[in-house]
């Protein structure tokens, strides 16, 4: 009884803590995101174009060492689950386009010597190849799975 009320105050300490740096303006996370954050690259409608505005090239290989991994049908656009692995070596980004979303950008993760998995879900407006872009050497290589939606999930 007594560690769990230990555990319990120092916890409580910790959070108050937190709690006080961040409305004294001590911590501030969004101004740290915002200074990274590619937002032209995101509101780019062509796939080229947000290559261009995200990695600073666009021409892209296909590559085997890319693993893009969704369901063959997706019965709701609204919520894809995606899984991109590289084991290409230097990989510092992985991005997941759509081209047939208005804006063909859904996500750009970094790894900063991190292992190159990532996992999450996405939306997807029709049926449409999700392409997983890896960077990786100043290069540019993907992988693709089709994915057939069958209700749309960007308004439709």
């Amino acid at each position: 009884m007594q560690s769990n009320r230990r555990v319990f105050l120092k916890g409580s300490m910790a959070a108050s803590a937190v709690g006080l740096a961040v409305g004294a303006g001590l911590l501030t996370p969004r101004a740290v995101m915002a200074a990274a954050w590619p937002q032209k690259a995101y509101d780019t409608t062509g796939y080229e174009e947000s290559l261009k505005d995200l990695f600073g090239v666009s021409g892209v290989t296909a590559s085997k060492d890319v693993n893009v991994k969704a369901p063959d049908i997706a019965e709701n656009g609204a919520v894809v689950p995606v899984t991109i692995e590289s084991s290409i070596a230097g990989t510092d980004n992985i991005a997941i386009l759509v081209k047939g979303n208005p804006t063909p950008l859904v996500c750009n993760f970094k790894f900063d010597g991190a292992q190159p998995f990532m996992s999450t879900r996405i939306r997807m407006g029709k049926t449409d190849d999700v392409i997983g872009v890896v960077h990786a050497g100043g290069k540019l290589y993907s992988a693709s799975k089709q994915v057939k939606v069958t209700i749309g999930g960007c308004g439709g």
